[in-house]
């Protein structure tokens, strides 16, 4: 189970609270207090805030509990996305106070594509300015109009407040169901006797109905009623430890010693230690690991175990190549990335910068979306970003476990590079120093990267060919203008070695040159990241807004209007997003809502930008094909 929400709902709360309840801990911590059960980083109790993905185990009854607690800032958007890849249900918080915000929006929308069962808890009933009536409709007008309340407040607002459980047996809960399971409405309409209870929970464990619980995680009111919940409406995963092994990586940090810790859920199958077994890469080609050693989440700790079965989450040890996102057994065919990649980067120094490098390096390894770039001519390092929060954690990570002291230039957005048409290019193996021989045809595609043989695979050494098919993938990184080229097919459309003189590193060497004349004759244009945001403002404010968003570049694609409010839709570049953000507050008096998501990529108007290149190459295009054309 995953515990999801805006920054500050409550949600760490929340955990201490369950944790409490299961007998785990023997006090509930606060988040401002800083000590937290789940909150282990010297920032998150600073900040108070969840940065890293936590998971603690435990049992509700006879129901054993995998939690995982995620962060809520947006910044950290790809923790919560590793996190709901291994999810069977969740609980989104949501504030009594501040009410449905955007990241909860962008949480919930994910959810439910996700088709994740998902209980909503109302946070904070007990603050001055909760909300229950207005707070339902936003949430049905926002979130889901398949919300269902289980629970009333009395003395909403204040230090007494308490819940009243609703009878699922009412005939608000009946029509509700009934929309949305046609023989259900047939035996409503007919006045037949139906089982309220035993629809809803199938249609909870199918993403169709979300119930509504409420309550005050720094009281304790109303947990008991969310635990019930859980235990009554969230599906139990069926274990099957005799089936194939099937387990995936959600999170790789490293421990005291520096060795590398990879966290995965057991799907199905069991798992040894010392064990051989196949890892399947996101991108790459299947090898084989053997664990040294295992650990369980158990009773709110983590103990070695010899093996690990079917339902469990576990802490995997001796794994130096593993990433997140591996398969571990059977590979599965899932969606492995929900939201878009970081679009902004930015420069990052220090004084020591091999130092430096090398500790970005591994954080990159717990991150892989944190992309790390070091320029060949100049040496300088940039790392990519989803926000500005995102530059202060990083700066405490590299301080407090690599003490290493940094400062970062301004974020820039991460543009791509797009093939205009079709290019081909080929050198033979008389043609140049290198005792090698290649050709390429390059075209574009909608999406991702497409490698093709037109040669035969037995023409050619097989390390000879996984050379050639790397480098290109390490040379579609920098296009024409330094930018990755994300979208492309590549054709191998002629090789040639000799016997015994030719090595890989001739093809590593001979392929940037042909392939980047195939690209430079196809042309590439440079496009930037758009976002696609949702905006709601006072209504009169309504024309101050969109003269600011046309400024920022943006463009809107849809208006509508009430008598209090706005609803604007459209798309703005990711390059505008931050600074159009910050001038919100004031353009609608402290009540607009944004929520922004990648949209894709477009055009950049005016001269194409470029960026340094890593191998410190700077030719353009013209240039690519001249300086091959000299060698």
């Amino acid at each position: 189970m995953g515990i999801v929400a805006h920054v500050d709902a409550g949600k760490t709360s929340l955990t201490e609270r369950l944790l409490y309840a299961a007998g785990v801990i023997d006090r509930v911590g606060r988040v401002d207090d800083g000590n937290t059960q789940t909150d282990s980083m010297d920032l998150e109790r600073k900040r108070g805030i969840t940065i890293r993905s936590a998971v603690v185990s435990f049992a509700l009854g006879d129901l054993p509990v995998n939690l995982i607690d995620t962060p809520g800032h947006s910044d950290f958007i790809a923790e919560v996305e590793r996190a709901l890849s291994v999810l069977d249900g969740a609980v989104l918080v949501i504030s009594a106070v501040e009410g449905v915000q955007p990241q909860t929006r962008l949480l919930m929308r994910t959810l439910d594509r996700l088709r994740i069962p998902t209980l909503l808890f109302v946070n904070k009933i007990d603050r001055v300015g909760a909300r229950y009536d207005a707070l339902l409709a936003d949430i049905r007008r926002l979130l889901t109009p398949a919300a269902v309340p289980m629970e009333s407040v009395t003395d909403l607002g204040l230090r007494s407040a308490s819940v009243v459980p609703l009878p699922v047996q009412r005939a608000e809960v009946g029509e509700m169901l009934a929309e949305r399971n046609d023989s259900f409405l047939e035996l409503y309409l007919e006045g037949a006797e139906v089982d309220n209870a035993a629809e809803l929970r199938r249609q909870v464990a199918t993403a169709q109905m979300y119930p509504v619980y409420f309550g005050s995680a720094m009281t304790g009111v109303g947990i008991i009623e969310v635990i019930d919940g859980i235990r009554t409406w969230l599906p139990r995963a069926i274990a099957a430890p005799d089936d194939e092994l099937r387990a995936r990586v959600f999170k790789v940090e490293r421990g005291a010693a520096g060795q590398k810790i990879a966290s995965a859920r057991i799907v199905s199958g069991t798992l040894a230690a010392r064990a051989t077994v196949p890892v399947h890469p996101l991108d790459g080609p299947a090898y084989q690991v053997r664990p040294s050693g295992i650990d369980v989440f158990e009773d709110g700790g983590r103990h070695a175990v010899d093996r690990a079965e079917a339902g469990q989450i576990v802490a995997l040890r001796g794994l130096k190549s593993i990433r997140i996102g591996d398969q571990l057994g059977v590979r599965t065919s899932y969606a492995h990335r929900l939201f878009a990649p970081p679009t902004l980067e930015t420069v990052v120094s220090a004084r020591d910068r091999v130092k430096l490098f090398q500790a970005l390096t591994q954080l990159a390894e717990q991150d892989p979306l944190i992309r790390v770039r070091k320029t060949g001519g100049t040496g300088e390092i940039t790392v990519s970003l989803y926000g500005e929060v995102q530059k202060e954690v990083i700066a405490s990570l590299l301080e407090s476990e690599y003490d290493v002291d940094v400062t970062f230039s301004e974020t820039t957005p991460i543009h791509v590079e797009r093939l205009i048409g079709t290019g081909a290019a080929m050198r033979e193996i008389t043609e140049g120093p290198w005792a090698a021989g290649v050709g390429f045809r390059v075209s574009p595609v909608a999406e991702g990267i497409e490698y093709n043989l037109e040669v035969e695979l037995g023409g050619l050494p097989r390390a000879f060919h996984t050379a050639i098919e790397e480098t290109v993938r390490q040379t579609l990184q920098q296009g024409l203008f330094g930018w990755e080229i994300p979208d492309i097919r590549v054709d191998l459309t002629h090789t040639a070695y000799w016997s015994p003189v030719t090595v890989a590193g001739d093809f590593r060497k001979l392929v940037p040159l042909v392939l980047l004349q195939a690209i430079a004759e196809a042309g590439t244009t440079v496009l930037e990241p758009v976002n696609h945001f949702e905006l709601d403002v006072p209504s009169d404010t309504v024309s101050r807004v969109l003269a600011h968003v046309a400024e920022h570049r943006g463009i809107v694609t849809q208006t509508t209007l009430t008598e209090t409010q706005a609803h604007i839709e459209g798309t703005i570049p990711a390059a505008t997003t931050h600074p159009f953000e910050s001038l919100l507050p004031t353009l609608g008096r402290g009540e607009a809502l944004l929520a922004t998501s990648f949209h894709g990529y477009s055009p950049v108007p005016g001269p194409a930008p470029s960026r340094a290149r890593t191998d410190g190459n700077p030719l353009n295009e013209k240039q690519y094909v001249l300086n091959l054309n000299q060698v």
